[in-house]
């Protein structure tokens, strides 16, 4: 494939010029099961080479460590990328294998401190509310990082698994750049609020896991079955038993499609997702998590692709069809709330 780097959209209304296609690197230290430091290092920097230039992190993601590796990549080239990380989901002292969500103000103050710490800049690009907790006015949560932004330790505002209405909500204290949501040929509950709200406001969507976990790639068929002890998939009910089976058949038009413009599975997955910027008319850049530089390459590639009104047809039914939800708890999600 050619080198040429990817085509830009611009985060929010007056966010920076990042590639169409992010980087997410949550597995790089986390969740996936084990990863090789080096293979994920040159898999950065290659990433850059192409274009992509918003690398996603979070400091839940191995407790920070994720974050902590990603250091020295942001610092060598400070400059050329636009870092997201985000708060919400903390350790509780009496047991460290659980997560709660908090978007208190307290905590928000000490998660954005601790995250500049870990990533060793002065400033952050793009700040994420990671999970919401409804026990907290989202403008008491948004208006503590609109104080952030005042401050000077954050650039700029986004938001993760919102509703509609708490999009706009927020939207009413602080500009937000940014909806971070599960967007994909398998997940598409954000079309019904999420999306038209941010279509109106102008803010642009991010969609995480937009290969569905890696499941759209065919690189597995069974969690229980494929993958490791560890790995956070085997945890999520549409990739394990009866589900798994259903779904993989699933594959079938995405294949189609795939050898019809002589691409992967993934790379029409992908560009799918991309292309739904055209079919919702905003900016729409979904941020695949990978630790190799070839499959970068390979997910560049795919937004290049443009899917014909016959392949969007044909790929239309498969979302409607899957069998078991996201999450084993779904009321961490914004469909979980619409």
């Amino acid at each position: 494939m050619s080198d040429s780097t990817i085509p830009t959209a611009r985060l929010g209304a007056d966010g920076p010029e990042v590639g169409v296609q992010g980087l997410g690197c949550m597995g790089m230290s986390f969740a996936y099961g084990p990863a090789d430091a080096g293979e994920s290092r040159a898999t950065l920097e290659r990433a850059l080479e192409l274009g992509v230039t918003l690398y996603d992190t979070a400091d839940a993601y191995g407790a920070g460590e994720n974050e902590r590796f990603l250091s020295p990549f942001f610092k060598a080239h400070r400059d050329e990328v636009v870092i997201a990380t985000k708060f919400a989901l903390a350790v509780p002292p009496d047991d460290p294998t659980r997560r709660i969500i908090r978007n208190d103000p307290p905590y928000i103050r000490q998660a954005v401190e601790a995250s500049l710490r870990r990533l060793d800049v002065d400033v952050i690009d793009l700040y994420y509310m990671h999970r919401r907790d409804v026990n907290v006015p989202i403008e008491e949560t948004v208006g503590v990082m609109a104080e952030l932004v005042r401050e000077g330790k954050v650039k700029h505002l986004g938001l993760s698994e919102v509703t509609g209405t708490e999009l706009r909500a927020a939207q009413g204290v602080h500009p937000i750049a940014a909806v971070q949501s599960e967007w994909s040929l398998f997940s598409r509950d954000i079309e019904s609020g999420v999306v038209p709200t941010a279509r109106d406001l102008g803010v642009t969507l991010v969609p995480y896991s937009p290969l569905g976990r890696g499941f759209l790639t065919g690189s597995f068929a069974n969690a229980d079955k494929d993958l490791t002890a560890g790995d956070f998939r085997r945890q999520q009910p549409r990739f394990t038993g009866e589900n798994a089976a259903a779904n993989v058949a699933l594959l079938d038009p995405v294949r189609t499609v795939a050898e019809a413009h002589g691409a992967s599975l993934g790379q029409v997955a992908l560009a799918w997702v991309q292309q739904q910027s055209q079919v919702h008319e905003l900016p729409v850049i979904p941020i695949p998590g990978t630790r190799k530089a070839s499959r970068v390459e390979e997910n560049v590639g795919a937004a290049r692709i443009q899917l014909t009104e016959g392949d969007m047809a044909l790929l239309e039914p498969i979302a409607g069809k899957v069998a078991g939800d996201r999450y084993a708890d779904m009321t961490f999600t914004s469909a979980g709330r619409e």
